[in-house]
């Protein structure tokens, strides 16, 4: 046996035998680990990803991996770190206020939600993953990021105890919005998920206005509802800027 015949030869097993490691033959590194992994999760969904697939993907035995990630917990908290590293590519999004703080927080939400939509079923991960610290809210959960946004408001005028309130609402709006958004193109969000009722609406005997307007609810306008909330909560941190300068 050769280990030309068999693709995803066991590491240890190709020392022993003297055959060529698959990291000899197939060039690994941790990046394109976790690169990998993200397309698996793009094309196949999250609940697919095991060591042992995703080591098929790459042409080598899951052993392998393991020099990289060691283990299943840290390539997807790996994951996690290298989707929000696309954000610092992101010619659109600023690391700190050019054109005053609603460009910033403008900029800053569409980089994000441009990350959710390219990574759709990947993006519950952000929002369940630990984080670096147990205050760090998702999905603006790196110390990087969370830095640039308290420097970033208080910079413009914003007291302390605004730049939290406004990171706490900003991260709940972009949260709640983008699992929601996610989640109607096929995101598996645990208990989130929103289940289908069909035709029976018999459950809805005791609640005519939701009967009434259930047309009107069901409709997904998410581009122009992400926008319009997007507008209030910057109304709204206008308001507390106000306050701060008076």
């Amino acid at each position: 046996m050769s280990a030309k015949s068999d693709p995803t030869v066991d590491a240890d097993k190709a020392v022993v035998k003297g055959w060529k490691a698959p990291s000899e033959r197939v060039r690994l590194d941790r990046d394109r680990i976790l690169r990998t992994a993200i397309r698996f999760i793009d094309d196949r969904g999250l609940r697919d990803l095991t060591m042992r697939r995703l080591g098929a993907e790459l042409g080598v035995e899951a052993m392998s991996l393991y020099r990289y990630v060691p283990g299943r917990e840290e390539l997807l908290d790996g994951i996690v770190e290298t989707i929000l590293l696309e954000m610092d590519a992101d010619p659109d999004v600023e690391m700190s206020p050019q054109d005053g703080w609603q460009d910033f927080l403008q900029r800053l939400a569409h980089g994000v939600r441009r990350i959710a939509l390219a990574h759709p079923a990947a993006f519950p991960l952000i929002a369940s993953r630990p984080t670096e610290a147990p205050w760090l809210r998702p999905p603006l959960r790196s110390l990087q990021w969370v830095e640039s946004f308290l420097d970033g408001m208080i910079s413009e005028g914003f007291a302390d105890d605004s730049a939290v309130a406004a990171y706490r609402a900003f991260t709940s709006f972009l949260l709640g919005h983008l699992l929601l958004e996610v989640s109607s193109l096929g995101a598996d969000i645990g208990p989130l998920d929103i289940v289908d009722p069909g035709d029976d609406s018999s459950s809805l005997r005791d609640y005519p206005n939701v009967r009434r307007l259930g047309a009107a609810l069901s409709e997904d306008h998410p581009a122009a509802e992400f926008e319009e909330s997007l507008e209030n909560l910057l109304d709204r941190l206008a308001l507390l800027l106000a306050r701060d300068k008076a």
